[in-house]
């Protein structure tokens, strides 16, 4: 991978509503808005409503200094929103509401462009539950140079069909605890550890980077077939909203930058163990909460 240190990410744009308000949220904007948090040159294709939840959003990535210029209108289709429940964990479950404006993301030839210009796509599952999302997320991987999977499995917006479809694309895949459950029963895996699952998931779709994150028990990685493992770092949960799209968006940047595993793997568990302590998927994190992950 040339170190450009270019990212383009596409999927899902919307409020998080909370009991106690709502919050800027959606996993493909998450991890980009973590992106350029860090110094990565990000954007990000989505589509919000013309509404006023729309153009809140717009508001808030423009005053986060973040470029909109991906991101569609849709006339017809609402902006989405997303109900979150917390338990008595902090970890978090969600009312999806459909269809909604990312749910139609059109094909463009500036989004083409944007594509073969970066490093690498970050695509998710949700975003492939309507047809239009889903025609031009498998169109603009015929573009990528670099296809990372974050699956994100939301139910019941996900099939073994589209799954296997989207794994068989992807370079690099990120992956939780409850998802990897899911895929060794749906795939046939018979591994009874974590690395032996998932050197099977890297065989069967010819995965080069599996990332693994396992909740407060850290994460591993599997990469070239040797795995790191790392513990994770203890903090008082917020709630776990964005953790894993801070923890990608981290591992990405680290990447790009050349670091080596182990310091890629720890950086990105810092950084997501701080977003699980705070409220919300987007908190406020300076540079030198960023530079103090990379030690």
């Amino acid at each position: 991978m040339q170190n450009q240190n270019k990212v383009i990410t596409i999927g899902e744009i919307l409020w998080d509503v909370f009991p106690e308000g709502k919050k800027a949220g959606g996993s493909s904007m998450n991890v980009a808005l973590n992106l350029h948090k860090q110094s990565i040159e990000s954007n990000f294709i989505s589509a919000v409503g013309d509404d006023d939840n729309g153009k809140e959003l717009l508001h808030f990535l423009a005053s986060n200094h973040f470029s909109t210029n991906l991101i569609q209108t849709h006339h017809e289709l609402p902006t989405s929103t997303v109900v979150v429940q917390l338990d008595e964990h902090h970890q978090a479950t969600y009312t999806i509401k459909q269809p909604v404006a990312w749910d139609a993301i059109n094909i463009t030839e500036e989004n083409i462009t944007a594509v073969k210009e970066a490093d690498a796509l970050v695509y998710c599952s949700l975003t492939c539950r309507e047809e239009e999302s889903k025609k031009t997320v498998l169109e603009l991987l015929t573009h990528a140079k670099t296809k990372i999977f974050d699956i994100n499995l939301r139910a019941p917006f996900y099939t073994k069909e589209l799954i296997g479809e989207l794994l068989a694309k992807a370079d690099m895949l990120k992956i939780n605890e409850d998802e990897i459950v899911w895929v060794k029963e749906s795939f046939g895996l018979t591994g009874n550890t974590d690395e032996q699952l998932l050197k099977q998931l890297s065989n069967q779709f010819d995965i080069e980077i599996i990332c693994l994150t396992l909740g407060d028990k850290g994460a591993c990685v599997l990469k070239d077939g040797k795995l790191f493992k790392h513990a994770g770092y203890k903090v008082q949960v917020a709630d776990t909203v964005g953790a894993g799209d801070a923890f990608l968006a981290t591992f990405i940047a680290c990447y790009l930058q050349g670091y080596p595993m182990e310091t890629t793997l720890d950086n990105a568990c810092k950084v997501g163990a701080f977003v699980a302590s705070q409220p919300g998927a987007n908190p406020d994190y300076n540079k030198k909460i960023y530079h103090m992950a990379l030690g």
